[in-house]
C-alpha cells in the first residue's frame, strides 16, 4: 500500500515543524538565531528591571519590552505545539516545561507583584544553541553528562543522607563542647556551623572560642574536603563508564524531542518514525 498523501496542512505543519525544532534550512536557523537573541534581550530587560535607579527612569519602557517579549515567546510556543503531531509529549518534556514557565511569570504578575523576577529562566533556553548551531558533539557531551548523573543518583542520594547523620552528630557534639555562651545555642545552630565549615564557606558568624572546640573544628574542616570529594568521584565514574553512541541534530516530527542516535528510525521518547 502506497502512504496516504499528505493534506495541505499536514504539509504546512512539517514545513513549520523543520523551521523551529531542526534548522536544516536557512529559515529555521535565522528562526532560531533570532530567536536566541530575543531570549539575551528579554532577560537583560528583567536584569535592568531589578535595579530601582534604572526601573524608576523608564518604568513604561521596561513593563512595554517585558510584554512584547512575552507575548513574543507565548506565539512561539504556540507555534511549536501546532506543528507537531503529539504536542502534549513535548509539553511535558524538558525544554516544553522551560518553555512555559519563560511566558508564565509576567501573567502571574497581574495577581502576584514581583513574579516576573522569575523571568530568568528564560535562560535556560539559551541551551538551544548547541542544537541551533550544529554542535553535535556538545549534544552527544550533554547526553553523557546527564546519563552519568542519572546513574550515579542512588550512590550519591545515599552518600547525602549519610552526610545528614554526620551533619547532626557534629552539630550535637559542636553544641556541648562550647555551650550557649560561645555562640552555639542550641543544636540547630550548631548543625548550621557543621554545614557552614564542612562546604569550606566560613562565614564566620559563629565559631569556637574554647580549645577542644578549636581542634574539633580542624577535624571537621579536613573532613569537609574528602566530603566534597566523594560526589564528585561518583559522577566522574560514571562518566567514565557511560558510551558515546553518535548524536543527531534530528528532531521528533511527533513530540519535538531531540539527542537522537545517527541513523535512528524511531523517537527514543515516544516511538513515533522520525
Amino acid at each position: 500500500m502506497t502512504p496516504a498523501p499528505k493534506t495541505d496542512t499536514a504539509g504546512f505543519r512539517d514545513r513549520l515543524r523543520a523551521i523551529i525544532f531542526e534548522s536544516e534550512t536557512r529559515v529555521g536557523r535565522l528562526f532560531d538565531t533570532v530567536l536566541l537573541v530575543a531570549i539575551l534581550a528579554s532577560v537583560a530587560v528583567v536584569l535592568l528591571e531589578s535595579v530601582p535607579s534604572i526601573r524608576a527612569r523608564h518604568p513604561g519602557l521596561l513593563v512595554g519590552l517585558e510584554w512584547g517579549f512575552t507575548l513574543l515567546f507565548t506565539f512561539e510556543y504556540a507555534l511549536r505545539l501546532y506543528s507537531l503531531r503529539e504536542p502534549l509529549r513535548y509539553a511535558r518534556s524538558f525544554f516544553g516545561v522551560v518553555d512555559l514557565l519563560a511566558i508564565l511569570p509576567t501573567y502571574l504578575s497581574l495577581l502576584l507583584p514581583g513574579a516576573q523576577s522569575f523571568l530568568v529562566i528564560r535562560v535556560l533556553r539559551l541551551m538551544r544553541v548547541f542544537r541551533v548551531f550544529k554542535i553535535a558533539a556538545y549534544v552527544d557531551e550533554s547526553t553523557i553528562l546527564w546519563r552519568a548523573v542519572r546513574d550515579s543518583r542512588r550512590k550519591v542520594a545515599i552518600f547525602l543522607f549519610a552526610i545528614f547523620n554526620v551533619v547532626v552528630i557534629i552539630g550535637a557534639a559542636m553544641h556541648v563542647i562550647e555551650g550557649p555562651q560561645n555562640g552555639f545555642t542550641d543544636i540547630p545552630t550548631s548543625i548550621y556551623w557543621t554545614v557552614v565549615t564542612l562546604t569550606t564557606v566560613g562565614y564566620g558568624d559563629v565559631a569556637p572560642q574554647t580549645p577542644l572546640g578549636r581542634a574539633f573544628a580542624v577535624f571537621v574542616m579536613l573532613l569537609g574536603y574528602g566530603i566534597i570529594a566523594v560526589p564528585t568521584g561518583l559522577v566522574t565514574a560514571e562518566l567514565v563508564r557511560a558510551a558515546r553512541p553518535a548524536v543527531s541534530t534530528q528532531a521528533c516530527p511527533a513530540c519535538g524531542a531531540e539527542g537522537h542516535p545517527v541513523g535512528a528510525r524511531h523517537c527514543h521518547r515516544c516511538g513515533a518514525g522520525l
